[in-house]
């Protein structure tokens, strides 16, 4: 295998960096590039491994260690697998009076996983958010781009099986 060839990966595809390394060459000699080089990489991965860092480290020629302390800082970037489905639960100040925590507390009990942990099967990743922005429906949730309102534990599995 010459060195123009893509090596194959143990899944069948061609090599997994061929993503990255498109992203990468768009962004060649571009001055400030990490952040949009991060974001296109995890957006092609669905988050940031610890290979796709050291690849941009290397090819970047920019500290590994820098590469993290972007990561880390900006709450958009992920270190870890997510689920296909997002789950928010709002914490806002309507939604805390009227029980956010219970609602919470029922979704970790059916997923069997604590806030900021994804499933197992890469289902569903479950956050906790300051604010939805629809006090008026609280207790609320969001899963993916759809909102729940006027949650109560009972509803929960319901919602979940969908």
């Amino acid at each position: 295998m010459n060195s123009n060839q893509s090596q194959c990966c143990c899944d069948g595809s061609v090599n997994q960096f061929d993503k990255l390394d498109e992203v990468l060459k768009k962004y060649q000699g571009v001055k400030g590039a990490l952040i949009p080089v991060l974001q296109e990489a995890q957006h092609a991965y669905g988050y940031l491994s610890k290979e796709v860092l050291q690849n941009i480290s290397k090819k970047m020629d920019i500290p590994i260690s820098q590469i993290y302390g972007v990561v880390t800082f900006y709450s958009q970037f992920h270190l870890t697998p997510r689920g296909k489905s997002i789950i928010r639960v709002c914490q806002g100040t309507a939604c805390h009076v009227r029980g956010a925590k219970t609602i919470l507390n029922e979704i970790e009990n059916q997923l069997n996983i604590k806030s900021g942990a994804t499933t197992p099967d890469l289902k569903f990743t479950l956050e906790t958010v300051a604010c939805i922005g629809a006090c008026g429906l609280a207790p609320v949730m969001m899963i993916d781009d759809d909102t729940h309102g006027r949650l109560t534990p009972e509803i929960i599995p319901k919602i979940l099986a969908k």
